[in-house]
């Protein structure tokens, strides 16, 4: 993986489990968040699958949350604690959150039918590619994976976000059905 992806990997990951967190404890929430990275890494990789890409990222920037917040009904506010920190650098993560990444991991989350071909198409990005291993809560979830992340793989919650460009993920993982339609 490319490190200069590793901010947007982590700010996207940390705003899914904020707009969609675990419910059960610790242990509930750190499976919530493993299988909220997977997918945002796996949806990052997609996105962003050179260096080139990579580099045109660090100078573009990735967005930030703002749309999303909106989409799904979050304000500023609903993210932060009862007594919110004083320091206005606090939520300067929020501007590494990637729209199009958090949409796709969304995806990936609720349909299970496109988490493999999209770890397959990472295997063939050669060197940086991941192994299913390596995405095994993404790819097969077991009842406690699925227990703790009830909210981020729920189809019907998560739909607003996952819609936003659900298309442009199936151009990426089939770019030959859209010249046939």
């Amino acid at each position: 993986m490319h490190p200069d992806l590793s901010p947007v990997i982590a700010a996207t990951a940390q705003w899914l489990t904020r707009a969609y967190p675990a419910s059960g404890g610790a242990l509930a929430d750190a499976l919530c968040e493993v299988q909220a990275r997977q997918a945002v890494t796996v949806a990052a990789r997609l996105r962003y699958p050179t260096a080139m890409d990579v580099a045109l990222l660090g100078v573009a920037g990735p967005g930030g949350a703002a749309r999303l917040d909106w989409i799904t009904g979050a304000d500023g506010a609903s993210f932060a604690d009862p007594d919110p920190d004083p320091d206005p650098g606090a939520d300067a993560w929020r501007t590494w959150v990637d729209e199009v990444v958090a949409s796709w991991a969304a995806c990936l989350l609720t349909e299970p039918a496109l988490a493999g071909p999209a770890v397959a198409a990472l295997a063939d990005g050669g060197p940086s590619a991941g192994t299913p291993v390596e995405f095994r809560r993404l790819l097969a979830p077991d009842e406690s994976d699925r227990r703790a992340a009830a909210l981020l793989r729920h189809p019907d919650l998560v739909a607003p976000v996952a819609a936003l460009h659900h298309a442009q993920l199936l151009a990426r993982l089939d770019p030959g059905q859209a010249l046939v339609a």
